[in-house]
């Protein structure tokens, strides 16, 4: 008799358990709205070295020690790069431009990256390099832009600075503020 009490109570217990197990189940919508809520990332990669393609040819390389995914996010997703950032962009001719920082978000809607720290944008062939703290950068439109002090290194000149805009390649650049020696051609 007291076998068959002891077999009911455990048979009672599955069912409760099975049906907790099955009632605590959510939508895909209410973790992700629950995440961002928290402010938490839907995803984390760790050591990213990613290669992208064009026709076949590399075109971008980046690395990272860590990338946060924030795509859950309705009006603004993005993803964060808190440990830094180092980019490569290579021309069709076979030019780079680098593109490193401390700090890095990127906002997937509009492709503008907001890039911070130690921020160094250099350009090998034409022997241009960009130092300041902090650039964004618009990859649909090919674009730099910061309103933050800057450092810009031509073959020929420094240039000092307060506001700054350059293609994607600092092949044509703008500055606001200036100081320093530049070389002007007649």
């Amino acid at each position: 008799m007291t076998r068959s009490i002891v077999y009911k109570i455990k048979n009672i217990a599955i069912v409760f358990s099975v049906a907790m197990f099955f009632s605590c189940t959510n939508s895909a919508k209410e973790v992700r709205d629950f995440l961002a809520d928290k402010n938490l990332p839907i995803g984390e990669a760790e050591n990213i070295d990613l290669k992208h393609t064009d026709s076949g040819s590399v075109d971008i390389k980046m690395k990272a020690p860590l990338m946060l995914d924030f795509a859950n996010r309705e009006k603004h997703p993005y993803s964060e790069f808190p440990k830094g950032i180092f980019i490569t962009t290579i021309e069709k001719n076979g030019d780079s431009t680098t593109i490193k920082g401390d700090y890095a978000k990127t906002y997937s809607k509009t492709a503008v990256s907001e890039i911070k720290g130690d921020v160094v944008i250099t350009n090998y062939a034409k022997n241009n390099k960009l130092e300041t703290t902090e650039i964004f950068w618009d990859q649909k439109e090919h674009y730099f832009f910061t309103e933050k002090r800057f450092v810009f290194y031509t073959a020929t000149d420094t240039i000092y600075g307060t506001g700054f805009e350059a293609s994607e390649n600092l092949e044509l650049w703008w500055v606001k503020n200036q100081s320093g020696v530049i070389e002007i051609k007649d």
